[in-house]
């Protein structure tokens, strides 16, 4: 082990001698934010650029998603051994190629759902938080509490950033690249959408026959197109002739119910309740369909879905109380969409384009193997044909840490430590200044405020604390702990 540490280390010194800062400006156009991060000193949002560390190598490795979904995607990077560390081959070595690595992660989740930005006529306000997310890991405050006017806490600048959600690659990831390349401090930033569309066309290379892509990602992800179009560029890039059909379904309530968002799921309720914002008994898209329900086979027990019961002894104000049945209802409904279309080609993925979606995927295989033996009413399997022999789930985010394990491998930005890996969490919440009217019963921004929020202004609605008990849902920790091994040891033992 001395000599394998040894080796790191000389190679780290190496490696060291090679990082060199990354020069030319993007020709994107700057939105108000990055004005303020780039040139007002006075601003609650300045960067501070010109102070940066001349050094990336040392700094940690910077992730932020909406929510606690973006989580997988530190999971992935936390637990990755596809390379041999000395070398860089592509091969396992048994040591964990982030070892020693440092990692600051920022959940949004006081602004979230990120994908309803965009349904609600605010895409400008969703890039300028996405730019605000990027500000504080390049940052070097945080906020110890709600309460404090300015930040106090100190934290490290970070060497490269990942954007784990796919709605703010999306809407985000051109404004986040041309403010660092404006920055000229060589940190360099990763979105999860080409990575999984590179995924899933690796592996279905060499196919001849026409078939068919899922994207289930959330409403916003998919009203930007950034999934479809970013696969049909990729298509034409590899030069491959083979018919690929698309069918995007958007994630109606999938991701809010994953980090228990009272409006979509609360434990503590026996019935249905006015607040609700999930899919109810409709005809429209984001609708529970009837003649769907015993296809959807939702979990009843435990409250995990709440209706009342008319005189006809029918159950009426059907509220799906549980990410289980959100889960359900969602691919569902994107099986469904496919069949509808009449193009009897065979899907043979789904790309599951919402980092929140993998914490459900043994409910997601579930309704699969569910789906492929169906038998309707006629005695016809409606699906079987549908879903391929081969038919995979594609988590973006195994290829999103392979793709920042070698960036920062090329600028020779590695750290190469022989000690722990640590990280330290952070995560948004409603700053206490607020006037209690923009408030739910529960603490949080209510649906009115925080989508008619206005861009360009100095007003600080939210603040990143450090990850506590007190601002991570219990049954959201239990999932972390029980699906996301590594990010729990880490994060755990350092929340009060």
């Amino acid at each position: 082990m001395k000599l394998r540490n040894s080796a790191l280390l000389m190679l780290a010194a190496a490696l060291a001698m090679t990082s060199c800062k990354h020069k030319e400006a993007a020709p994107v156009e700057n939105i108000p934010v990055i004005e303020k991060a780039l040139n007002d000193s006075t601003s609650a949002f300045f960067g501070n650029f010109e102070e940066y560390p001349e050094n990336l190598r040392e700094l940690p490795v910077g992730v932020f998603d909406s929510g606690t979904g973006g989580l997988t995607v530190l999971e992935k990077l936390l637990s990755l051994d596809k390379f041999d560390n000395i070398s860089g081959n592509g091969e396992s070595d048994k040591i964990l190629d982030f070892a020693g690595e440092h990692f600051i992660y920022l959940a949004d989740q006081a602004n979230m759902p990120y994908g309803v930005y965009d349904a609600e006529g605010k895409a400008d306000y969703l890039r300028e938080l996405v730019v605000k997310d990027a500000l504080f890991l390049t940052g070097d405050k945080y906020f110890e509490n709600n309460v404090q006017l300015a930040p106090t806490g100190s934290k490290p600048r970070v060497k490269i950033m990942v954007i784990a959600c796919n709605t703010a690659t999306a809407y985000g990831l051109k404004s986040v690249q041309s403010m660092l390349e404006q920055s000229k401090t060589g940190v360099k930033v990763i979105g999860v959408i080409n990575a999984g569309v590179k995924a899933v066309l690796d592996q279905f290379q060499k196919e001849t026959a026409p078939y068919a892509i899922g994207v289930l990602a959330t409403q916003g992800t998919i009203s930007s197109g950034a999934y479809e179009r970013t696969i049909k560029e990729s298509l034409e890039a590899r030069g491959i002739k083979t018919p690929v059909t698309v069918v995007n379904q958007s994630g109606y309530g999938f991701a809010e119910s994953v980090d228990s968002e009272p409006d979509y799921v609360n434990v503590n309720l026996l019935s249905p309740r006015e607040s609700y914002r999930g899919p109810k008994i409709g005809t429209e898209d984001a609708d529970l369909k009837e003649d769907m329900m015993k296809v959807y086979n939702f979990d009843y027990s435990d409250n995990k879905v709440l209706f009342n019961v008319n005189e006809n002894g029918l159950k009426t104000d059907v509220q799906l109380n549980n990410a289980i049945n959100y889960a359900r209802f969602n691919l569902v409904s994107l099986i469904e969409r496919h069949r509808a279309s009449g193009v009897q080609v065979p899907l043979k993925a789904v790309i599951l384009g919402c980092t929140h979606y993998p914490f459900l995927i043994e409910t997601l295989q579930q309704v699969i193997d569910e789906l492929r033996v169906y038998t309707a009413a006629d005695g016809s399997k409606p699906y079987a044909a549908l879903i391929a022999d081969d038919f995979t789930f594609v988590d973006p985010a195994l290829y999103t840490a392979i793709e920042c394990y070698n960036t920062l491998r090329q600028d020779g930005n590695l750290a190469f430590r022989t000690t722990p890996t640590e990280v330290k969490a952070y995560i948004s919440v409603p700053s206490a200044q607020l006037d209690a009217a923009n408030l739910t019963e529960e603490g949080a921004l209510t649906y009115d405020f925080k989508y008619g929020r206005q861009t360009g202004t100095e007003d600080i609605t939210t603040k990143a604390v450090p990850f506590s008990k007190s601002n991570i849902d219990e049954n959201n920790l239990q999932r972390i702990e029980k699906l996301l091994p590594y990010c729990f040891s880490l994060i755990a033992p350092t929340m009060e």
